[in-house]
């Protein structure tokens, strides 16, 4: 016996399961989980936030790394590093609220989608603080 045989009838059965289910999911209220196009609520606001501070902590982190002699360099310090970090840090806690507590699914309007955009940007921003961070205390120590 082939192995094509059990696989073909495993995706049949996956799908015919599939096609039974979307009846029953077609009929359910969608505007009970979804938000309009206009609404901004609290998650479409944390999520936005987020981004926006770990856009604004990798653009720091970006800056410190590559000028270091500038004002949020590292060789002047270890403001710019420190406020990567921070800013990246906060980026990642707003996108894990946002996550965590969103209903529904992606492209429902409640803010999943800019979660994991903040969770993404707040993450690089973080690792790239880190690294000026111990750039500056290299060229300090």
């Amino acid at each position: 016996m082939s192995v094509r045989r059990p696989l073909s009838a495993g995706t049949a059965a996956l799908l015919g399961g599939l096609a039974l289910a979307a009846p029953a999911s077609a009929s359910a209220p969608a505007s009970s989980l979804a938000a309009s196009v206009t609404t901004v609520g609290a998650g479409r606001i944390g999520a936005s936030t987020g981004a926006v501070l770990g856009l604004v902590g990798l653009l720091v982190a970006w800056r410190a790394l590559s000028r270091p002699d500038g004002r949020l360099g590292t060789a002047t310090g270890s403001l710019g590093p420190l406020l990567a970090v921070a800013a990246g840090t906060a980026a990642l806690a707003l996108g894990a609220l946002v996550a965590a507590t969103a209903a529904g699914g992606l492209g429902t309007g409640n803010g999943l989608g800019g979660a994991y955009v903040a969770l993404l940007v707040g993450l690089a921003a973080t690792v790239l603080g880190g690294r000026a961070l111990a750039r500056s205390r290299r060229r300090a120590g």
